[in-house]
């Protein structure tokens, strides 16, 4: 679109709209009015229009009506014709006239498919063209309704997901010839997430089931409002709804990956229908129960975030300009008072401190197990010496009750038993064996106590002296 396109205020407006009398184009219609915009409504059913436009005139709107169906493009035809004929004009032409059919592509009449892109795309193609030749001297703008769907379907919604990419390529390729032509039309897609609309009630179901939008669900009014900004400011694209965003997004940068994902875990609540799914489904005749405002879900959302940035691109752009600067400042003034936690971090995630430290660590292990190994050491030759006392005690003691042959013999082998038992202790202190060089110890002490007993048969001395206790 050009550059130098400048739209009028809203309060100066003839705004047209499609599919008036329900959902988005109701709360629409109703904001515009409130704007002060005049309203032209396009319905299919003539009891709605006709309340709906005498509500708005009642609250001070100026509004008038004409019954069509937007597939019948010489009914759109003679719509906009008396659009000019009571206005004068017509600035902005909304298309959001649509038809839902949830239901397998396989399970889908071609019949039906056939009827949704005739509202869908169609009717769109139509309300477009006859706008575009309207708007064509006097400028103005052509707003199209289309879903976040268009960029990645969902199972279930596969005939609604592809009538909504053919109106994304058409509103792109309406653009470049527009602008192309010079024209001075600002042609804009707005494409909401999932919206707390009657759409489940007015859908032809195949299955026998009415399927529900999965949360996050946003209230009509915030579309509306998106719709009524872009009347008003030329806009190539506006998503309303981070979900549906945050999908399209994901979809195109990693389609392997999210074709298995969503096929797999697309979130779709389904309710009862009923004994008649088609009954009063509105693909083909109107229901009659529009200009009703009830909310259908349990939480609905009042405002999105991803709209309202992309509607105040300026602003959106000074706030994360400040919060940048801040940070900046931020990080300047901690190097300036020494190392900043981002450096801290950095320095605990760097890999080469890890390998110091486990170096450090690793190192400190083995001095304490040496450590730990001379102590025990050191603790096996005091062993072995307390025993040699004990021994060389003990022999004195014996010296004197057994005869000197036997004693002799006696105290070799106990000697040797105990040269053996320290020797063995202490090479099994210095692997950590600590354990099983007590128990060698006091096996060999013990081996030589035996080895002193008198031969059977004869009695042994006793040991104790008087006015001393043993082994004293």
């Amino acid at each position: 679109m050009p550059r130098s396109l400048r739209l009028k205020p809203l309060s100066q407006q003839v705004v047209v709209i499609t599919g008036a009398t329900s959902g988005i184009g109701l709360a629409t219609a109703r904001r515009a009015a409130v704007a002060g915009a005049c309203v032209f409504l396009i319905a299919r059913h003539e009891e709605d229009l006709r309340r709906l436009c005498e509500t708005l005139q009642r609250d001070g709107g100026r509004c008038s009506w004409a019954v069509a169906d937007v597939a019948d493009a010489d009914a759109l035809e003679a719509a906009a014709d008396k659009c000019e004929r009571l206005f004068g004009r017509l600035d902005t032409w909304i298309n959001n006239a649509g038809a839902a059919a949830p239901g397998g592509l396989r399970e889908m009449p071609l019949d039906e498919q056939r009827a949704l892109f005739e509202t869908n795309y169609w009717g769109l193609v139509n309300g477009s063209l006859a706008a575009a030749a309207r708007l064509a001297e006097r400028g103005g703008a052509i707003i199209n309704v289309g879903s976040s769907l268009a960029h990645a379907p969902v199972p279930g919604q596969g005939v609604y997901a592809a009538s909504k990419h053919a109106v994304k390529g058409f509103t792109v390729g309406l653009r470049l010839e527009l602008a192309r032509a010079g024209v001075p039309v600002a042609v804009t897609l707005v494409k909401p997430a999932a919206v707390d609309t009657a759409w489940d009630r007015r859908a032809r179901h195949f299955g026998g089931y009415a399927a529900r939008h999965p949360q996050p669900v946003y209230a009509a009014h915030v579309v509306a409002d998106a719709i009524l900004h872009c009347a008003a400011h030329p806009v190539r694209e506006i998503t309303v709804g981070g979900s549906g965003r945050l999908i399209a997004a994901a979809y195109s940068a990693m389609p392997g990956l999210a074709e298995p994902l969503f096929s797999a875990f697309a979130p779709v609540v389904r309710s009862e229908r009923g004994d008649d799914p088609w009954a009063d489904d509105g693909l083909d005749d109107p229901t009659g129960d529009g200009a009703a405002d009830e909310v259908r879900y349990p939480m609905v959302r009042q405002f999105s975030v991803l709209a309202e940035a992309r509607k105040h691109p300026g602003v959106t752009a000074g706030g994360l300009g400040a919060l940048l600067l801040l940070g900046l400042i931020t990080l300047l003034l901690g190097q300036r008072r020494g190392p900043t936690r981002d450096q801290r971090w950095r320095v605990r995630l760097d890999p080469r401190g890890w390998t110091a430290g486990l170096r450090r660590g690793f190192e400190a292990t083995l001095d304490g197990l040496g450590d730990r190994v001379q102590e025990v050491g050191h603790r096996a030759t005091r062993v072995r010496q307390e025993a040699g006392r004990s021994l060389d005690r003990l022999g004195r003691e014996a010296r004197q009750r057994l005869p000197r042959e036997e004693l002799q013999a006696s105290l070799r082998s106990a000697r040797r038993g105990a040269t053996r038992a320290g020797r063995f202790a202490r090479d099994h202190a210095r692997g950590g064996g600590v354990l099983a060089a007590l128990v060698t110890v006091a096996a060999a002490v013990a081996v030589a106590v035996l080895d002193g007993r008198p031969a059977k048969g004869r009695r042994r001395p006793s040991l104790r002296l008087e006015g001393q206790d043993p082994l004293m």
